[in-house]
C-alpha cells in the first residue's frame, strides 16, 4: 500500500484524530527501530503515514530519536514527501507564540549522532543549498493561513543537541 504522504509529530502533536480507516504498520529497518508504529490511514480523502517523533507517550529523547530508520520507514511506505511539525522555542521577537514558521534553511548543531544515510561502501554527495521542497512549504504555508494562523515564510530552523536548550551566549550567537 502506498501512502501520498509521511506526517511526523512533534512536541505536542501525537496523534491525528482526523485520520481514517487506522492501522499500525511496525516496520524494520537496516537502521534499527523507527520512533514506534507508523498509524497509516485516511485524513481527507488521501493515504497518509503518521509517526510520532519521540514516540508513543513522548518517551525518546531529542538526542536519541533514530531519524534514518524513521525516514526509511516512510520510504518502505512509498511516501514521496514528508510533513513534520516541531514545537520549538523563537530567536526573533517578532516570531510569537502560536505563530507558524515554514523554514527555508536549516542550521544542524547536533553532534552526537549520525548525519548521514550513506557510508559503509556507499559514497554520495548530497547537494543541501535548498534543503525543503518549495512546493509542499508553499501549500503548508497556505493551508496554515487559511485557517487563521500568523505564518512566516522562510527562515532557519536551528537543531540544537537536546534534550537542553541552548545556552544564552548561543542564543546571541543564531
Amino acid at each position: 500500500m502506498t501512502i501520498d504522504i509521511g506526517i511526523i509529530g512533534g512536541s505536542g502533536l501525537y496523534d491525528m484524530a482526523e485520520l481514517r480507516d487506522r492501522r499500525d504498520e511496525h516496520i524494520s529497518t537496516p537502521f534499527g527501530d523507527p520512533s514506534g508504529p507508523y498509524v497509516v490511514g485516511t485524513l481527507r480523502g488521501r493515504r497518509v503515514a503518521f509517526l510520532a517523533r519521540h514516540g508513543v507517550g513522548h518517551r525518546i529523547l531529542p538526542s536519541e530519536l533514530n531519524f534514518r530508520a524513521n525516514i526509511y520507514g516512510f520510504k518502505v511506505l512509498g511516501a514521496e514527501r514528508i510533513l513534520s511539525a516541531s514545537a520549538v522555542g523563537s530567536l526573533k521577537q517578532e516570531y510569537q507564540p502560536l505563530d507558524i514558521v515554514v523554514p527555508d534553511q536549516f542550521f544542524d548543531r547536533t553532534k552526537g549522532r549520525i548525519s548521514t544515510f550513506f557510508g559503509r561502501g556507499l559514497v554520495a554527495h548530497v547537494a543541501f543549498a535548498h534543503p525543503l521542497c518549495g512546493d509542499l512549504s508553499a501549500i503548508a504555508a497556505d493551508a496554515a493561513e487559511a485557517v487563521g494562523a500568523t505564518v512566516h515564510r522562510g527562515g532557519t530552523y536551528v537543531n540544537m543537541e537536546g534534550p537542553q536548550f541552548s545556552t544564552l551566549a548561543e542564543s546571541k550567537l543564531y
